[in-house]
C-alpha cells in the first residue's frame, strides 16, 4: 500500500474545490431548488450550473430582464430611476421567492430548500472611464420548516474589459451560492470564501450584510471589518442603527466634515471637537447643511495599536457612537490625503477635517511620506488642491500654554509650507472651547475605567456612562466595584 509522505515542517494546504465541484455538489443535492435573475452582466453565474450537469433539479428558471421596460413590469419601478441599486436587488430577491412559494406548494415539496440568486450590475462603459459596479445577493433556506436568510453584498469591478469582469462575476456568484448553503455557519470564513478562484485586483466587496435566523446572532458591523481586515476594501461604513451602508450611496455629491480618533471612548473632547467644527463648517458658503453628513473614522491601524485587532474592544467604541447618532467609518488609510482622495471619488462639494494640534503636526511631518515619489508635496497636493479646510482643536501643555494654528510648532524645513496654508484659510482655529476639556483624555479615561477609579463619568458626554456601565464595556466590572465599596 503507498501512502503519501509527509514531512517535518511540511503545511496544511485547504484544498479549494473547484468551480464546477461547486456547481456540481449544489446540483446534486435533491433538496436545494431555485432560481436566477441576473441583469447587466449576461447569466454568468447560472452558466456554471448548467455546465457542470444535473442541473435540472437545481434550476426551476433563469432569467434576464435588460429592456429596462420589461424589468420595470416585473420588479416595478425605483423611485430614483436607476437600476444597479440595493433597492432593486430586494426587489428582485423578493419577487422571485415569492413566484417559488406561489408555483410550488409546499405540499408537494416539503424537503425544498427554495433559493433566489439574483444580481443587478454595470460592466465598464465604452470609453472605459466608469469601471462599474453591482448589487448581488442571494435569499434562501437551509431548513425547508425555517424563514428566508439572505446575503447582499455590493461590488466594485477593477478589470478594465467588459468580458473579464462578467467571468469575474460568474465566480462570485458561484461562491456566494456555494458559501451560503455550506459555509453559513462561519460567516468570517464565508467571506474570504467569496475571493476562491479570484484576485483582490479584480474585485472589491465594499458592502455586505447579513440577516436571517441563520445570521442571528451576526454583527453586520464586525462582518464590514472584515472586509477592511482581509484586503477586501479599503473603508466601510455604518449608521447610527449599526447597520452597513454604502459608502458611495451615502457621500454622493455631499458636504464632508470628518473626524478622526481612537474614540476608546468617545469623550467630552471628541464632541465638543464635533459640534464646534460642525457649527463653523455649516457656516461656510459652500456648505449645504442639508447636504453635510458628519463621519467618525477610525483607522485600521488604531483598531490595532495593541497588536490583533480585539473585535470586542471594536464593537464597544462603535456601540457608543451609534447611540450618539453618528455615522461610522472604519479604513485602512493611515494618511488623511487618502481619507480625502477616497472622498473625492465621491464628492467635489467642501470638506472640512477637525483634528487636535497633535495631529496636524504629525501631517507635517515628512517621515510618513517617503514612500511617496513627490514626498510630502506629492501629499499635500492630494490633501489641500481640493476644497478642504482644517478645523484645529487646541491643545493645553503641561505649563498651562494653550496651543492653537499661531504658536504651533512644525520642522523647520516645513514652517513656511505650513505658513502657505495657514495664511490661505487651509487651516482655522476652534476658538470656542471649553478649556476643561483640553485635560480630557481618551487613554487616562480607559485607564480609570479599568482600574474603577472614580471620576471618569464626568469626561464623557451624556449618557455614555450609563451605556458602559450597563453593557460593561471597556472592562467595566460592576462585581469589583461593589467589592471595593464593602471593603
Amino acid at each position: 500500500m503507498v501512502t503519501d509522505i509527509k514531512l517535518s515542517g511540511d503545511k496544511m494546504i485547504e484544498q479549494i474545490p473547484s468551480l464546477k465541484d461547486k456547481a456540481l455538489r449544489i446540483n446534486l443535492n435533491e433538496y436545494i431548488y431555485g432560481t436566477f435573475s441576473e441583469i447587466g452582466a449576461g447569466q454568468e453565474t447560472v452558466r456554471h450550473f448548467f455546465r457542470a450537469g444535473a442541473s435540472s433539479g437545481t434550476i426551476a428558471k433563469a432569467m434576464s430582464a435588460y429592456d429596462k421596460d420589461f424589468s420595470d413590469a416585473i420588479y416595478g419601478i425605483e423611485e430614483d430611476g436607476r437600476y444597479v441599486t440595493e433597492s432593486r436587488l430586494r426587489k428582485m430577491l423578493t419577487h422571485e421567492s415569492n413566484l417559488m412559494e406561489e408555483r410550488l406548494l409546499r405540499d408537494k415539496h416539503p424537503n425544498k430548500l427554495f433559493f433566489t440568486y439574483a444580481n443587478t450590475v454595470a460592466t465598464i462603459d465604452f470609453a472605459k472611464q466608469y469601471k462599474g459596479h453591482g448589487w448581488v445577493g442571494i435569499k434562501y433556506q437551509v431548513d425547508a420548516s425555517e424563514e428566508y436568510n439572505e446575503i447582499l453584498l455590493h461590488i466594485r469591478f477593477k478589470e478594465t474589459d467588459a468580458k473579464l469582469q462578467q467571468e469575474t462575476l460568474g465566480t462570485l456568484g458561484v461562491n456566494l451560492i456555494y458559501g451560503a448553503f455550506y459555509k453559513y455557519n462561519d460567516p468570517k470564513k464565508l467571506l474570504r470564501y467569496l475571493y476562491d478562484h479570484l484576485d483582490k485586483d479584480q474585485l472589491e466587496i465594499d458592502t455586505i450584510n447579513f440577516s436571517g435566523p441563520r445570521f442571528a446572532d451576526v454583527d453586520n458591523r464586525l462582518m464590514s471589518l472584515q472586509l477592511v481586515k482581509n484586503g477586501m476594501t479599503d473603508a466601510v461604513m455604518f449608521g447610527p442603527d449599526g447597520n452597513n451602508i454604502l459608502p458611495a450611496a451615502v457621500l454622493y455629491k455631499k458636504n464632508i466634515l470628518a473626524l478622526r480618533g481612537s474614540f476608546r471612548p468617545v469623550t467630552k473632547v471628541n464632541m465638543n471637537m464635533y459640534m464646534k467644527s460642525y457649527n463653523m463648517f455649516i457656516e461656510e458658503k459652500k456648505v449645504d447643511i442639508e447636504n453635510t453628513l458628519v463621519i467618525f473614522e477610525i483607522t485600521l491601524s488604531n483598531l490595532k495599536a495593541e497588536g490583533e485587532i480585539d473585535e470586542r474592544d471594536f464593537l464597544d467604541r462603535a456601540e457608543l457612537l451609534c447611540s450618539l447618532g453618528q455615522t461610522v467609518m472604519i479604513s485602512n488609510f493611515q494618511e488623511y490625503f487618502k481619507v480625502v482622495e477616497y472622498f473625492s471619488d465621491y464628492t467635489k462639494a467642501r470638506m472640512g477635517l477637525a483634528m487636535g494640534v497633535n495631529n496636524l503636526v504629525d501631517i507635517f511631518d515628512e517621515k510618513y511620506y517617503r514612500h511617496l515619489s513627490g514626498g510630502i508635496l506629492e501629499a499635500f497636493g492630494k490633501l489641500f488642491y481640493r476644497d478642504l479646510k482644517v478645523y484645529l482643536y487646541p491643545m493645553k501643555e503641561e505649563d498651562g500654554t494653550i496651543v492653537n494654528s499661531d504658536n504651533l510648532k512644525v520642522h523647520p524645513r516645513m514652517k513656511e509650507l505650513y505658513k502657505f496654508f495657514k495664511f490661505n484659510g487651509k487651516v482655522v482655529d476652534i476658538n470656542d472651547f471649553d478649556e476643561k476639556n483640553l485635560e480630557i483624555f481618551s487613554r487616562k479615561v480607559l485607564k480609570m475605567i479599568s482600574n474603577n477609579d472614580e471620576g471618569w463619568e464626568d469626561m464623557l458626554p451624556e449618557g455614555i456612562s450609563e451605556l458602559i456601565k450597563t453593557h460593561n464595556l471597556f472592562g467595566f466590572d460592576p462585581k469589583k466595584q461593589i467589592a471595593e465599596k464593602t471593603n
